[in-house]
């Protein structure tokens, strides 16, 4: 954490960085170091563990599973409580944690922005809820079931456009670094929550999704939070942080609902993904058109 020389001898740091990217970037920036550092810890302590005594295979197994869950929530507290902080130290010179930063935020003059996420508590707990009993007790297409989240996002994202867009941004950075924290558990079956996490998963996927990683949950949010993040500061373009949110919750979902009960071809995901990028970069383009001739 203490350097004798400055930040900038390492890394070139733009004067307008602010303090919110900066806390997003360290503590994505750990959770995608995370695997190395939880898959070099367990394989140093396998290789420990073999130069002790044989045991059963039950008890071996039951071991491995234990260590296992060990290493990994070791390894995530090392990320976050270390390398987090010391990225933010040298970037942005944040002499606090950044999760103590991000708390102070949260809690200083902030009635909107602890109403904002009680409303959203609110939103996700109840949509959860319903559309989990819904897809266990009904038949509906799994598409359309994940096409609810879609406008689900809607209601949560588009307050904070307008009233908190700044603390939006936190938000976003937020839930993509616990979506990872949560894939993580569940593809390496992190005891308690990985089976949990899978099953409930497990519910809303389908084809689309590959047999080890679900990257839908990533789709949407990146694609909310993306034009979001990269229209920050521009005042002119009023339309433009709507852009992911207008295309996926509303666009994304009616076409499939429409595509999907009167439509006759059928595209990959490629193709659908592709057909989005693109519908993204007219709603973009219409909205800088827009302001520029009013």
């Amino acid at each position: 954490m203490e350097v004798s020389a400055s930040s900038g001898a390492f890394i070139h740091t733009p004067g307008t960085q602010s303090e919110i990217a900066t806390v997003i970037q360290g503590v994505l920036l750990g959770l995608f170091l995370l695997p190395l550092l939880y898959k070099s810890s367990l394989q140093v302590w396998v290789y420990c563990r073999t130069l002790g005594k044989q045991r059963t295979q039950a008890i071996e197994k039951r071991a491995e599973k234990g260590t296992g869950s060990a290493v990994f929530y070791v390894s995530l507290l090392v990320v976050l409580l270390f390398l987090v902080p010391s990225w933010t130290r040298l970037v942005q010179g944040l002499e606090v944690h950044p999760f103590v930063w991000v708390l102070n935020y949260m809690f200083t003059n902030s009635d909107e922005r602890l109403l904002l996420c009680a409303y959203w508590i609110f939103v996700i707990c109840v949509s959860i809820r319903r559309f989990y009993s819904i897809s266990k007790q009904s038949k509906t297409e799994r598409i359309l079931l994940r096409k609810y989240y879609h406008l689900v996002a809607v209601l949560i994202f588009s307050p904070a456009v307008i009233f908190q867009p700044a603390f939006l941004d936190l938000a976003f950075g937020a839930a993509f670094a616990l979506f990872l924290i949560l894939e993580m558990i569940r593809v390496w079956e992190v005891y308690p929550l990985g089976h949990t996490i899978h099953q409930f998963m497990n519910a809303f996927t389908d084809h689309r999704d590959s047999e080890i990683l679900i990257i839908s949950h990533f789709s949407l949010l990146l694609g909310c939070a993306l034009p979001k993040w990269m229209s920050s500061g521009f005042n002119d373009r009023p339309l433009a942080p709507f852009a992911g949110i207008l295309s996926l919750g509303i666009g994304d979902t009616m076409a499939s609902m429409i595509g999907y009960k009167y439509g006759v071809l059928r595209w990959s995901k490629t193709g659908s993904e592709f057909g989005f990028l693109y519908s993204l970069v007219l709603l973009h383009l219409s909205a800088e058109h827009l302001c520029v001739f009013s």
